[in-house]
């Protein structure tokens, strides 16, 4: 992916998660930043199995993080609307082509309901936006939807009807990738047998008084049961959600750091041939004019220190590349560095990894470890590269200006003494 299109991801990510953050009511439960999060995961993979050009996939993703942007208006009725006038000012800002706002613009408004998409590019993000349906998330994402529509559109659905709504959407609703149809339809199934299941139960208890107080006690041990699996679930649903942050912060922190050598490179090659241009050509003309030697210097000198800087910008840095059983078992090593551990044995390797590996706490302290200190590289690559860049700036402009001024002035004769 090209470095615009890397960084028009990025602002379209910052861009919708402020107004998640920042502008949607705190009700909408389930068309959050988390779900929105989810279907750009889901479309990456799905974007991957299917090998989309890249043009398609960066509508793909901006389609992604914009699909729900338009609950910031206050109102879910018509979101699909608000979204599509965002995502259009936001490309517009960003002087996107429009061949690319065109097609974000039909993604978002194929997720509407009923869903209805007319290429492979749609079909993916509009299967994304239910790939809950046939995941084990299913019953928790299901739960926060139901407490959205109460809570922020003010519907009042029962628990029976919410479930007859759901059993109706599930029969009806198909995938449109064969990859989801492959992967997700079996687990959706078993989901609306679950739905079935318990709509059959509700049925039957309205029988007898006494299969009524049976199917009490079953459902006040299902409740029971149902609250651990939700706790459990929802565990699991915090692990994945801060698995996909990290991925997230990454994948930034990957193309931030890519920016930087690619505008380091810059730097390095332009002053490389100014260089080479200003020896070869001002060399011989400072034999015969010596008033070119001042902005020979300056310009030189700035030249110098660009590169100077912009390979500071660039340089690695590799650690000892060991560590002790005693730092591991403090939780002092961050393995996840490919320089904390380069010299050490593989066995010694493959035991540090699975005592991190079975620490929950120790594994996100190191990935926590890993992304600051991802940030610190990063931060110290800009400094250098802004340092290379006014020196560049700077240092051109004042070459200029002595340039300027030994040509304006006028050039010193020489008296000539006669010799004996």
């Amino acid at each position: 992916m090209t470095e615009n299109h890397s960084k028009l991801l990025l602002d379209a990510e910052n861009y919708v998660s402020d107004l998640f953050l920042n502008k949607v009511n705190k009700s909408v439960r389930f068309h959050n930043l988390a779900h929105t999060q989810s279907v750009v995961i889901a479309c990456e993979e799905l974007a991957q199995y299917y090998q989309l050009h890249e043009e398609d996939h960066l509508v793909l993703i901006i389609s992604a993080w914009f699909h729900d942007s338009g609950f910031s208006s206050g109102n879910a009725q018509g979101h699909e609307e608000v979204s599509i006038e965002l995502a259009l000012k936001f490309l517009q800002d960003h002087n996107a082509n429009p061949s690319y706002i065109k097609k974000v613009t039909s993604c978002i408004e194929a997720t509407r309901m009923p869903q209805s998409p007319k290429n492979l590019t749609e079909q993916i993000l509009c299967d994304a936006d239910l790939f809950h349906l046939g995941t084990e998330d299913f019953a928790e994402r299901n739960r926060l939807l139901r407490d959205e529509l109460i809570e922020f559109s003010k519907q009042d659905i029962s628990k029976k009807q919410w479930r007859k709504m759901n059993i109706n959407f599930l029969e009806n609703h198909k995938y449109f990738t064969d990859y989801c149809r492959r992967k997700l339809q079996p687990v959706k199934e078993k989901n609306l047998e679950g739905l079935k299941s318990k709509e059959e139960e509700g049925k039957k208890k309205k029988k007898t008084n006494l299969a009524e107080d049976i199917l009490a006690t079953s459902s006040e041990q299902a409740d029971k049961d149902a609250e651990v699996k939700k706790k459990k679930e929802k565990e699991e649903r915090t692990e994945r959600e801060a698995t996909a942050v990290f991925r997230i912060m990454a994948s930034n922190q990957s193309n931030l750091s890519k920016m930087a050598d690619d505008k380091a490179h810059i730097m390095i090659s332009v002053n490389s041939i100014i260089l080479s241009v200003i020896v070869g050509f001002l060399g011989k003309e400072l034999k015969s004019n010596y008033n070119l030697i001042y902005p020979t210097i300056a310009i030189v000198a700035t030249g110098v220190l660009t590169i100077v800087f912009s390979i500071l910008a660039t340089r690695p840095n590799v650690s000892s590349g060991k560590f002790t059983r005693e730092d591991i078992q403090n939780k002092k090593t961050n393995l996840l560095f490919f320089g904390n551990f380069f010299r050490m044995s593989l066995p010694d390797y493959d035991w540090a990894m699975q005592e991190m590996l079975n620490d929950k706490q120790y594994l996100y302290s190191s990935m926590i470890k890993d992304n600051y200190f991802l940030g610190v590289v990063l931060a110290k690559k800009y400094r250098y590269l802004r340092i290379s860049y006014n020196i560049f700036m700077y240092g051109l402009i004042i070459s200029m200006i002595i340039f300027a001024i030994v040509f304006i002035l006028p050039q010193p004769g020489f008296t000539y003494t006669p010799g004996y």
